[in-house]
This record gives C-alpha cells, structure tokens and sequence, in this order.
C-alpha cells in the first residue's frame, strides 16, 4: 500500500532540496527521485500519517470493483482525447477510495516526470498486477491503449464475477455447517447437564447411549471442551503456516484439485482463469512466452504453476501450446484440442476466450450442483446428530415409565 515518505536530496544546480511523494517503498521513492535528477541523501517514512487519517483508521482496501471502474472511466477519457496526465489527474481527484486516489496520483506524478504509464503501474504491484501493467505496456507499445484497457476492464470484471460465484457457493453451507455446530454445542454444554442431574436424583441405571451423550457432554463442557478448541485454532492456524511455506502450498493445492466434488470445481476454475488470462494477453500484443509466464504467477495454485511453467519451456524450444497440455491430466481433451485448432486457424485468442466462456458458466452450474448436494446432507447430518441425542435422553425416561408400570 502506498505510504508517505519525507526525502532530502542533493541536485548539481540547485543544492539541496527536499519534499514528500507516495509510494510502496523506499526503492521507489529513490528511483522517482533520481528520475527528476535528485540524489537522495535520506527518505524516512513520514510518522503521524494514521492520525491525519481520523486517528488511526484503516486505509480503504482497493478492490477489483475499484479497479474497472477506474479502468473503464480511463480508457474513455483516453479515446476522447484527454492526454494521460490530465485523464490521472482526474480519477484521482474524483475517486471515492483515498487509497486508490494516492495510488493514481503517485501514478501521475511518476508520468510527468517522463516514466512511461505502464512502468509507473509497475511502482504499485499490490494495486496493478504483472498482467494488468504487461497489457498497459503492449497497448502503449502498439498504439491502442484504449482498446486494450477496454479488455482489461472487461477481464477483471468477468474474473471478478467468476469468484463471487465460488465464494457465494460457500458461503450457505459455511452458515449451515457453522450453526449446526452451535446448536449441538448449546444443547451438549447447557442442556444435557440439566438432565443428567435429573436422572442422577432419580438413580435410574442408564443406557449405554445416554451415558454415552452424557460423557460427551461431561467432556465438551469441562477442560476437555477447551482442550479441543485450542487444538482446533491451533490446528487452523498450523494449516495458514504450513501453507504459507513452498512445500506447504504444494501438498494443500494438491489435495484440494484431488478432493471429490470441490477439486471439479477448482479445476474448472483453472482452466477458465488460464484460457482468459492467455487469450487477454495474446488478443493484447503480448509475447507468448511472457503471457505464460503471466499465467503462471497468476494462476492460484502450485500444480497448475508448475504444468504451466512446463508449457512456457517446451514452447521456448519451438512446440505449440497444446502440445505439452496433452500430457497433464489437469486440462480436458476438449480444452487442448480447441486449443490446438485455435493454434491452427492464427485465432488463438478469440478461440481461448470461447473455452473461457464456456468453462465459467461450467462452474456456474458445478456450483450450483455443490450447493444442491451439500443441502441435504447437512440437514441429514444435523438430523441424526439430534435425533440422536432427543432418543438417548428419552430412553431413561421410557425404562422409568416401564418400572413404575410395573
């Protein structure tokens, strides 16, 4: 995120001067300085810069909604004829987001001093990405900058819905889930206990299911309840770390594509992410091998990077895309055979936006198909799971009833 910083420096005309410029980083402010030909001598990060923010209150995140409607707005300003300085100029003193607002005008800043636009995205990684600034970079290079925005907007927001739909396929069954667990939780810690009391006054023998919910009870609602949450934070918190790690990511990424319904879906989303991305880029001037490599880093998952960085190497020695696709079990037979026609007839990028298409609306209906299974067997789970505990603290009271009929 971009973050003030106070500099002084040294120029060969005019001694010494000083001021403050947004960026990432330190590295930043120095090659923006040395651009305008100004030896840094000292850059300190500005202090008190979260208090002139209403005391301390975080920076707005940049989202991808953010991100098209400044992509859009810009490259119609852009084909009306605003130059570049004045079209930055503008959103970032329009913009709502502050953040995003630095960011802009940083961008702009770093424009008038004779970078091109798309080195200057390149100061902000975190807010434009490799494929975001590489297209940036190619339309400039090939004089349709505003063409090539356009497909950028369009891009981020066709990905943008892609992982609404994924995230939204997980949300009900995390509600579900969630408040199945509290509700079996309340009755074990809180009403359980109740009877249990009741049935120890009374001295009736018990039944091996009611003891067995009444230890379960005894267990979750003393030190071993609080036993189990902390290995269960620190079991979540083990998996964050172990992610984290090269290895780590590996063998989760693995075993997420290997697992039954979700990795379909994942797969899916793969394949749609991959021939979208490649097509934008390829459609935008981009070079091969410099796509692939965008691909790669953008793919989300460490299998799919590494199958990916294999293709970007056997096209470097001269083979075509779906030569090296055949062999990885992750991309369908249709997929690499649409590719290689595609290959064949020079229109690759319109052919690796169709599969895109088609593949989003694959997981549109995967989800849908997750959302439908996963419903009942929640309610059937949550079913047994009470049913179980409703019969095993009846049954005392019916053997009570017997004795008493007797």
């Amino acid at each position: 995120m971009a973050t003030t910083y106070k500099w002084t420096g040294k120029t060969l005309r005019s001694g010494i001067k000083s001021g403050e410029i947004t960026a990432d980083s330190k590295e930043d402010v120095a090659s923006s300085l040395r651009k305008q030909g100004i030896i840094p001598t000292s850059i300190n990060e500005k202090k008190g810069l979260s208090l002139n923010m209403s005391f301390g209150q975080k920076k707005a995140k940049i989202t991808d909604k953010d991100l098209v409607v400044f992509t859009r707005q810009f490259a119609t300003m852009f084909t009306a004829g605003i130059p570049i300085v004045q079209g930055l100029n503008i959103m970032g003193s329009q913009i709502e987001n502050k953040s995003f607002g630095a960011v802009i005008n940083q961008v702009k800043t770093d424009v008038e001093t004779g970078t091109t636009l798309a080195d200057a995205l390149k100061k902000h990684p975190r807010v434009f990405d490799d494929l975001y600034s590489n297209l940036v970079a190619a339309g400039e290079a090939g004089g349709v900058l505003d063409a090539v925005l356009m497909r950028l907007a369009t891009y981020i927001e066709k990905a943008m819905k892609l992982k609404k739909k994924v995230k939204g396929a997980m949300i009900y069954p995390a509600i579900v889930i969630s408040v199945a667990v509290l509700v079996v939780a309340v009755i074990m810690i809180f009403v359980i206990p109740v009877f249990s009391k009741i049935f120890g006054e009374m001295g009736v023998p018990l039944p091996a299911p009611t003891r067995l919910v009444i230890g379960m009870s005894n267990f979750l609602g003393g030190l071993g309840g609080l036993i189990l949450l902390v290995a269960l934070v620190a079991t979540g918190v083990g998996i964050v770390n172990y992610r984290k790690t090269k290895g780590g990511r590996k063998v989760t990424d693995r075993l997420l594509l290997d697992m039954p319904i979700l990795g379909d879906v994942l797969r899916k989303v793969a394949v749609s992410r991959f021939t979208r991305t490649l097509g934008t880029l390829i459609g935008s001037g981009v070079p091969i091998l410099d796509s692939l490599d965008i691909c790669a880093k953008s793919s989300g998952n460490k299998i799919i990077e590494a199958v990916i960085y294999d293709v970007k190497k056997e096209v470097a020695s001269g083979k075509t895309v779906s030569e090296p696709l055949m062999k990885s079990p992750l991309f369908p037979p249709m997929v690499v055979q649409m590719i290689h026609v595609g290959e064949s007839t020079g229109a690759l990028d319109q052919m690796l936006s169709k599969i895109a298409d088609f593949y989003d609306d694959e997981v549109d209906n995967s989800v849908s198909n997750l959302t439908t299974m996963l419903e009942p067997l929640i309610m059937v789970f949550l079913g047994v799971v009470i049913g179980f505990i409703v019969v095993a603290l009846y049954l005392p009271i019916f053997k009570m009833g017997e004795v008493v009929g007797g």
